[in-house]
C-alpha cells in the first residue's frame, strides 16, 4: 500500500492505491462538531465508488479519519486491486489502511495551516 498526501491550502488531497493502479472510489470529508460530543471534532463524508469497486469502505475510513484528525476537508482517492485476493489479504489492506491513516494524522498535526 503506497500514499501521498498533498497540502492544499488548508484542504488536503490523499491519494492512496495499491496493486494494479487504478480509481475505483473517492470519499470527501469535511470536519464538524461530533454527533456524540460536541467538544470533539468529527466529520461528514461522501462517497462515490465506480461500478464493480469496493474502494468505498477505505475513502469513507480515510476520509472522515483524517478529516476530523486534522480539522481540514479532505478528499481521498483510492485504487486497491490484486487478482485473487482472499479476506485475510483484504484485512491485511485495511490494517495497513488503519496505519496509513494514523501516520497522516501524526504528521499532519505539524503542518501549518493557511493564515
Amino acid at each position: 500500500m503506497c500514499a501521498q498526501v498533498n497540502v492544499l491550502g488548508d484542504d488536503l488531497l490523499v491519494i492512496l492505491w495499491g496493486g494494479e493502479e487504478h480509481i475505483g472510489a473517492v470519499g470527501m470529508a469535511q470536519p464538524r462538531p461530533s454527533l456524540s460530543d460536541p467538544s470533539r471534532i468529527g466529520a461528514t463524508s461522501s462517497v462515490f465508488t465506480y461500478v464493480g469497486h469496493k474502494e468505498d469502505v477505505v475513502v469513507k475510513m480515510m476520509s472522515e479519519g483524517i478529516a476530523g484528525g486534522l480539522n481540514r476537508k479532505v478528499v481521498v482517492v483510492a485504487g486497491i486491486h490484486w487478482d485473487g485476493i482472499t479476506t485475510e489479504g483484504i484485512e491485511i489492506i485495511m490494517r495497513l489502511c488503519g496505519n496509513i491513516l494514523k501516520k497522516i494524522v501524526k504528521e499532519g498535526r505539524k503542518w501549518k495551516k493557511e493564515s
